[in-house]
């Protein structure tokens, strides 16, 4: 299955509103989001996921991260980081009231 067409079944998902890769150096190399908002997620997650990494790696060297999931009110935003690249996609949270 081609990167393209990977690409396009995130997106078709449900709730799905966006997504970022960015390249390992924190710059994004690809989105679906306004370009203002593109570099505000790869900037704040790249420097996320190297904190949550560090701390992975603290408790136990031989270990890694190797997924990460944060819900908020309005966003559930899902990182899964590589050597090279993150993949970050941000979706809607619905909540029971």
């Amino acid at each position: 299955m081609s990167d393209q067409v990977e690409f396009t079944s995130i997106t078709q998902n449900e709730g799905v509103e966006g997504i970022v890769v960015v390249n390992s150096d924190g710059i994004p190399i690809r989105s679906t989001l306004e370009d203002d908002l593109k570099v505000k997620y790869a900037s704040l997650i790249t420097q996320l996921i190297s904190k949550a990494r560090s701390a992975v790696k603290n408790i136990d060297k031989e270990n890694d991260l190797t997924f990460f999931r944060m819900r908020t009110k309005m966003h559930e935003i899902l990182v899964a980081p590589d050597k090279e690249y993150l993949l970050i996609v941000i979706q809607k949270t619905t909540f029971d009231k």
